[in-house]
């Protein structure tokens, strides 16, 4: 049976004493809801990618409560340092070496010798990492491939039962996960856009590479088929047909069928916020009423837009 727990010092502790004996337990970020384990419990993690359904050679990012117990795991440089000025506490992850010390079990990097560290701008999360005084692992608390969570109601949908508990903290402000940076090389690599915007973190350290480095999988989101509804999703599209659900994004377009609206302003902000619920909302809908099929209206590929088009990309890869 899942706990639901209020996010206050009672909630909170009770979680942080779930996490130190190994269970599973959800709790909200500024960007989307994690399934927390215990970092440095390799059965903890490995419950956490037996939950999700998760293959095991996408590695998992570690959560801490403030930056010095966050480079206590890894070997950071001048930019990594530059990067926690101004980011952290918030929606951006760094891959960087694990120090030889590292407390994070291996199977929650997957092996690998880099690991990916965030400090989360969320004031729950960052109570709760500080109770548990351990580094936390947390993916996004739904199965594997299926759409990220929001709000607790969300993860009780997905995972109910296979968590020990969920820290309600309410809906996520950002809701798209964080920018992840393989800073472990020559030059810093952007892995997956998000929370932080790509301007952003060029005006800070200069330009960066767009890419993979050597082809192990250094971070969460890089999967190709991820973030998928059940239903299939048609990119790029100026109308729904009249049995698909259109995913809008701008003016209110003319569809009698089943809409949600990203935001009809265009603003990218509120559309990443929305995202997530609005794939799920439109998948169970679409399912309900027979529906074969989700459309997705354009996006710009600016800001905010890179992060939300990278997950419809995702969503509407081909299923393997």
């Amino acid at each position: 049976m899942t706990e639901l727990l209020p996010a206050d010092p009672e909630g909170i502790a009770r979680a942080a004493e779930l996490l130190r004996d190994g269970a599973l337990v959800s709790f909200g970020t500024e960007t989307v809801y994690g399934l927390g384990g215990d970092a440095t419990n390799a059965a903890a993690v490995a419950a956490i990618f037996a939950a999700k359904g998760r293959p095991k050679f996408n590695p998992l990012i570690s959560h801490y409560p403030d930056t010095i117990k966050a480079f206590e795991d890894v070997t950071p440089n001048a930019i990594a340092h530059s990067l926690a000025r101004e980011f952290w506490p918030g929606p951006l992850t760094m891959v960087l070496p694990r120090t030889a010390e590292c407390r994070v079990a291996m199977i929650a990097g997957a092996g690998l010798d880099t690991l990916a560290v965030r400090v989360p701008a969320h004031r729950d999360a960052l109570a709760l990492l500080a109770a548990v005084n351990r580094p936390v692992a947390a993916p996004s608390a739904n199965r594997s491939g299926q759409v990220s969570p929001t709000t607790a109601a969300h993860v009780l949908d997905g995972l109910r039962d296979r968590v020990a508990a969920v820290l309600d903290s309410g809906p996520c402000a950002v809701g798209v996960e964080s920018t992840v940076l393989d800073l472990s090389g020559a030059r810093p690599i952007l892995l997956r856009p998000g929370g932080v915007t790509l301007e952003a973190i060029e005006a800070a350290i200069g330009p960066i590479d767009d890419g993979a480095t050597d082809g192990a999988m250094r971070s969460p989101g890089q999967m190709a088929s991820h973030y998928a509804p059940s239903l299939p999703v048609r990119l790029n599209a100026e109308t729904a047909a009249d049995d698909e659900a259109l995913l809008a994004f701008g003016p209110a377009p003319r569809h009698a069928g089943t809409i949600f609206q990203l935001s009809e302003v265009m603003d990218l902000i509120e559309a990443a916020s929305r995202l997530f619920d609005g794939l799920r909302w439109l998948d169970m809908e679409g399912g309900r009423l027979g529906l074969r099929g989700i459309a997705a209206k354009p996006v710009p590929e600016t800001g905010l837009g890179r992060a939300i088009n990278d997950r419809l990309r995702r969503a509407a890869a081909p299923r393997g």
